[in-house]
């Protein structure tokens, strides 16, 4: 059988793509976090606040690692008794993983950029905290679309 239509590995390449929204959480934090340290080498105080806005970037890599969990545990793979899955069945989480996948990567370093210029605010006007969080928060807005459309997706494949 080509590995390619074995509906196993389809599906747990499609839990591994939604993982994979760790790159961009791990990019959008990096961002935001060389902006964070360069406003606490001026103020340490202002830590707390700066370190929320770093935060939040991460969160699609949560979303990306949870959306996989759920693959491989319906699946069978994380109980040890893993069904064997046509490569429709495969192709169809494969399919569901990529909302959370492909958005969750790309809106996280976009989060990371937002988050940045948030953490500046902070350093010139440290009051605006509530603004550039939502700032931030907007972009979240569309990684939590994903992980529900992929969600939805999951839950409608029968095994």
């Amino acid at each position: 059988m080509n590995i390619l239509t074995n509906g196993n590995f389809l599906a747990i390449l499609g839990a591994s793509i939604a993982a994979m929204a760790g790159i961009g959480s791990a990019i959008g934090v990096a961002i935001a976090g060389e902006a964070a340290s360069g406003v606490v080498a001026e103020d340490p105080k202002k830590f707390g606040s700066t370190l929320i806005l770093q935060a939040l970037p991460g969160t699609q890599g949560i979303y990306g690692l949870l959306i996989a969990f759920i693959i491989l545990n319906k699946i069978g793979l994380l109980g040890g008794g893993m069904v064997e899955l046509t490569a429709a069945q495969g192709g169809y989480f494969l399919a569901a993983s990529l909302p959370a996948g492909l958005v969750g990567i790309i809106s996280a370093i976009h989060q990371g950029k937002v988050a940045a210029t948030g953490i500046m605010l902070i350093g010139k006007k440290p009051g605006e905290i509530a603004k550039a969080m939502v700032y931030a928060a907007m972009v979240e807005t569309y990684a939590v679309l994903a992980l529900l459309i992929s969600f939805l997706m999951i839950n409608g494949i029968t095994v």
